[in-house]
Parts: structure tokens; sequence; C-alpha cells
């Protein structure tokens, strides 16, 4: 979980509370499908305890067919369309060899890119590479707090001594994510999203462009360093994103299919077999129809439980993360350290 102190995390940019990040970014999708699966069977129980008997209700009428031929409908309609949109995702990964060289070539060229920087060789692992990205813009960090070190401008080492605590600070705590996580998971993208690349984009240009005058060469050359490796995580991350996405819609579908099918057998078996006379007694002072009947329906809701808890999450990093590069769309993702006094 994140660090609540932390104002560059994700949810401390937000300052939204543990229960809301949790609930929309951190829960596994099948618990949190499992909890809104629990809440909603003990409301059918207890609404079918204290309102009209269902028993007498299904005498005098078919509420319960009713109701289970309308879910039986949706849900084949709704795993129709999830497989339709996941067969979608996935034509994206076909096209001519001319597209598939063309994006070789661009994805090769960004590696060289980033390379030059590190030196060597990328990792190929996306968290590892992830967190060379991160190490590298900290190297460069304490390389431009150097640099600046001897300058005569008092206000410039104040404000870079703050803008490279920060940068160094941000990084250890994504290093430390990206040790335990593992792309196909959220915990990748979330230690990218933890990485307030574009505010330090913003801060190292407005710090080198305020104090331009009283840089050396060398001075400026830092600044440049580490506005490079800042401005290459941008599109990293993006991608990571794009791939994560596929990746989750994927999931999803899977998901939906796998809770589908006991869904439909329920709500099926429901309409055909159940009657008030098939299910006499009580338990736990409940009619037992009521619990037959609550657990049907309670099935045949998994799958849209399901696909809520996986749109909520990629609904969310999509609204935070809505712009690419040097922008700040929210009020809460500029941090303090922005409006540096002087």
């Amino acid at each position: 979980m994140d660090n609540p102190l932390s104002s560059d995390t994700l949810r401390g940019r937000t300052g939204e509370s543990r229960v809301a990040h949790w609930f929309l970014l951190d829960a596994n999708r099948w618990l949190l499908a499992g909890v809104l699966s629990a809440v909603t069977f003990v409301a059918f129980v207890g609404l079918g305890t204290v309102s009209l008997p269902l028993r007498s209700a299904m005498e005098s009428g078919s509420p319960v067919d009713t109701a289970f031929q309308a879910l039986i409908a949706a849900l084949l309609t709704g795993i129709t369309l999830i497989v339709s949109i996941n067969q979608l995702v996935l034509s994206q990964e076909l096209g001519r060899l001319g597209d598939q060289q063309a994006w070789m070539d661009e994805a090769m060229e960004y590696r060289h890119s980033v390379e030059e920087l590190f030196d060597r060789v990328g990792p190929p692992d996306p968290s590892h590479f992830l967190q060379a990205l991160v190490r590298t813009s900290s190297d460069r960090a304490e390389a431009l707090q150097e640099a600046v070190a001897d300058n005569d401008d008092d206000v410039l080492r104040r404000r870079t001594d703050r803008l490279v605590e920060n940068v160094c600070r941000n990084s250890e705590e994504i290093i430390a994510q990206l040790e335990t996580s593992t792309f196909g998971e959220f915990g990748v993208l979330r230690s990218g999203l933890n990485y307030n690349y574009s505010w330090k984009i913003y801060a190292v240009r407005r710090l080198r462009d305020e104090h331009e005058d009283s840089l050396a060469d060398d001075e400026l050359a830092a600044f440049d360093d580490l506005s490079d490796i800042l401005i290459l995580f941008g599109p990293a991350l993006e991608h990571f994103k794009s791939l994560y996405f596929q990746w989750e819609l994927v999931h999803l579908t899977r998901s939906i299919l796998y809770a589908g099918l006991p869904g439909v057998i329920a709500a099926t078996a429901t309409v055909l077999y159940l009657d008030a006379e098939s299910v006499p007694g009580a338990t736990l002072g409940v009619d037992n129809l009521v619990w037959i009947v609550s657990t049907s329906a309670t099935l045949a809701l998994v799958p849209f439980f399901l696909l809520a808890a996986y749109v909520l999450r990629i609904a969310t990093i999509s609204k935070r993360t809505g712009s690419l590069g040097p922008f700040i769309l929210r009020r809460a993702e500029r941090t303090e350290a922005i409006d540096w006094d002087e």
C-alpha cells in the first residue's frame, strides 16, 4: 500500500481515503466482485425476510420466473458483447508484415534512445525497465545537485536540493515497489503511476529557465540530462499502460465466461424447476425458498459485478492518466514542491 505521507504517489496526490483507493484500484477484481456478491446476497435474504413473503407471491403470480428470464437474456447478451469486445482488442494484434515491421522499428528506436542514457542494454522485463529508468533519473538528479553545489546562486542551490530530494525519495519508493511486481498484475502499472514524472519535467524545466543566466555549460548539461530521462519515462509508462489494458480486457472476458456459465445454469434451473411447493421448510428462521432464490439471483449477477470491478479500475486509471508529458490536468497533481519559496 502506498505511503499516505508521500505526496508524489498516486494516492498521495489525489488525497483519497485508503478504502476508496483499495476499492477503485488495489483490490483483486475477483475479491471485489465477491464482496459485492456477498452484500447483494445478504440484501436479497434480508428483503425476502422482511418484505411480502416470497412463497405467497409465487403462489399468486410468477415474479421469480419473470425476473430470471430477464436475467438469462441479460447474461447471454452481456457475455456475447464482452466476447465481441475481446475479439476487437485481439484484432489489434493482427496486421500486415509492414505494420509489424514499423511497430518493431519504433520500439527499437525508443530502446536505443533509452540505452544511450543507460550506457548499456536495457532490461527486457517491464518492471526492471521502469526500475532502470527511475534509478537513472535518481542518479542524474544527484549529479545535478553536485554540478550546482559550487554555484554562487543560493536560491538555485536551495531549489535544486529540494527538487533532488523529491526525485530521489520518490525514486526509492518506486524501485522498492517494482521489486515485487510482475507485469500482467496491476502492481507494475501502479508503481509507474506513483512516479509523478509530469511534475518533475515541469520542475526541472522551470528551474533551468529561471536560473539560466547563472548556470555554466556543465550545469545546463546536467539539467538537460535529467530532463531527457524523465521525458523518456512517459512513453514507456503509456506503452505499458496500453498493454495492461489489453491484458485486463482479456482477463475480463475470461472471467465473464467463467462466472457466466454458472449464472446461466442457476437462472435457467430456477425458471424450469423451482416452484413454491418444491422447497419446503425454513433455515435460521428464513424460508428456504428465499435462500434458494437469493443464491440463484446472486450467481446470475456475478458476471455484472466482475464487469463493474474491472471497468472501475480501467476507468479510474484512464481518468488519472489522461495526459502524456509535462501537463498537469488536476490541481491535486501539483505538489507543494512546484511553488517553492524564495
